[in-house]
């Protein structure tokens, strides 16, 4: 096995740890949570006692004020005053009354669960901010899928009674108290794994971006064209592709090429880009949180990490904190285009009105730019990754599109490794079968069902099926897409 990773310092992607003069910096916030105990067994078993369990601490800034997240029912009523709270629960009432039948926008979807006022002051400005457009414009689905199960009755019954959520498997992702977090952050978990991979007998080669792949139907032989970041060229043979790269790049490598369409749809995909400003400071304990999510239309930023409350050991110098300043941007003029030092000057200006810190206790700081880091969920994209998806499956039978940019998916880091799981395990029976085919023993073509690789997935819970690849269908597509046809 051969990882052409086109990063020549880190492994990991956006999931990686970028080290500046000691301090880390983790690129979004990284927790490690999952309901699988194979994924979490996985996990364990990989870092030991370097998988640290943190407590899980984060609050919304709005209005000058902070709100704990997930919400505390009584704490936020008490903060946004007697006339606010009455309108948030009238608002509540009328959206469970006369709800939105066919939820399209993610402004419909959250409007259901908490209401049109708790949308406005809690959800809008903040997503907005991460997506650049509309709430309006955003697909239901994206909420389904990040804050699926949350609503206002779901965090006054975790606030309330977390003992009985808990016991009734009522936990939501995103009102965990608690959460696996790698010493030296998420990055330390890749670099783990690549170190196996090599001992194993594989090669990751950082530096190497993949470009023309083109695919032998006669042979059932892949030939990758890569070059490294020293401008030389190389080939590669396979016989599968394992891909995370975004569709939008990667459909135009295919050989042959795709159909007009498919290649309309995949530039149809739209991606939003994210900047970290990394922030060293002399620590006045200011906050404790892991991140604050700031809802406040007057600055740009949109969370702030605080990577000392992740780990202690992001840190290397007793008497520093660093913090991560995230901005949500396009590539092109704006901020993505601004120079570091502009960048940095504008972290230390909002930090400072924020109240969150003085401009002159930050001693030192760096920017990590990080393109393609959101897949889009606008009201197009189902339909034109189906385009997508349902092409490869037909011309690329031994392609296999994985992670957020390569499924198209917002995935959390354990659905990535559950879906290494389903590869693992089915790649495992199709050799099998191969070999009764070649004693004679075998069919012409490998059919395994579903419910073969259930239990080795370790998914939990009605909706873990689904959480995979979406749901039952799109699990078969991905599983056809790797060797034929699958019997019901």
């Amino acid at each position: 096995m051969e990882v052409l990773e086109a990063d020549e310092r880190y492994v990991g992607g956006i999931s990686r740890t970028v080290s500046y003069k000691g301090f880390r910096f983790d690129i979004g916030g990284h927790r490690f949570f999952s309901k699988s105990d194979r994924v979490n067994a996985l996990w364990k078993e990989i870092l030991g006692d370097e998988l640290l369990e943190r407590p899980r601490s984060s609050r919304i800034l709005y209005g000058g004020r902070f709100y704990s997240y997930p919400l505390k029912p009584v704490e936020a009523l008490m903060n946004l005053g007697v006339v606010e709270s009455v309108r948030c629960l009238l608002s509540y009432l009328k959206a469970r009354a006369f709800p939105e039948k066919d939820p399209r926008s993610f402004d419909d979807w959250v409007t259901n669960q908490f209401g049109s006022r708790l949308f406005e002051i809690f959800f809008k400005t903040y997503t907005e901010k991460v997506w650049g457009i509309s709430c309006k414009e955003i697909s239901a689905d994206w909420a389904a899928q990040r804050i699926k199960g949350l609503s206002l009755r779901s965090a006054i019954v975790g606030a309330l009674l977390p003992k009985r959520a808990a016991a009734r498997g009522e936990v939501v992702k995103t009102l965990i108290h608690s959460f696996f977090y790698p010493r030296l952050g998420p990055g330390m978990m890749w670099e783990r794994c690549a170190e196996r991979v090599r001992t194993m007998g594989g090669s990751v080669l950082l530096g190497h971006r993949a470009g023309a792949c083109s695919w032998d139907s006669a042979t059932h032989k892949w030939r990758i064209e890569c070059r490294t970041v020293q401008g030389e060229s190389r080939t590669v043979a396979a016989t599968h592709i394992i891909s995370s790269a975004p569709l939008k790049e990667f459909v135009e490598s295919l050989s042959p090429a795709v159909s007009n369409r498919v290649r309309d749809a995949a530039r149809s995909l739209r991606y939003r880009d994210f900047l970290t400003v990394g922030l060293i400071l002399r620590d006045r304990n200011a906050f404790a949180d892991n991140w604050i999510y700031i809802h406040e239309p007057s600055v740009q930023v949109g969370r702030i990490q605080n990577y000392k409350s992740w780990s202690p050991d992001m840190v290397p110098e007793a008497g520093y904190v660093c913090y991560g300043l995230e901005y949500f941007c396009d590539r092109g003029p704006g901020l993505w285009s601004a120079s570091d030092a502009e960048l940095i000057a504008l972290a230390k200006r909002e930090l400072e009105q924020l109240g969150l810190a003085r401009a002159e206790d930050v001693v030192d700081g760096c920017v990590i730019r990080q393109p393609k880091a959101y897949p889009v969920y606008d009201d197009g994209y189902a339909g034109h990754v189906a385009a997508i998806r349902d092409e490869i499956q037909e011309n690329f039978p031994s392609l296999h599109l994985v992670g957020r940019n390569g499924m198209r998916r917002y995935n959390n880091q354990d659905h990535a490794d559950e879906v290494a799981k389903v590869l693992h395990v089915i790649d495992r029976r199709v050799r099998d079968l191969d070999c009764k085919r070649n004693r004679g023993q075998g069919p012409e073509r490998a059919h395994v069902p579903l419910a073969d690789i259930g239990d080795d997935r370790g998914c939990q819970g009605e909706d873990r099926q689904r959480d995979l690849f979406q749901d039952e269908t799109t699990v078969r597509a991905g599983l056809e897409t790797l060797q034929g046809p699958i019997s019901p």
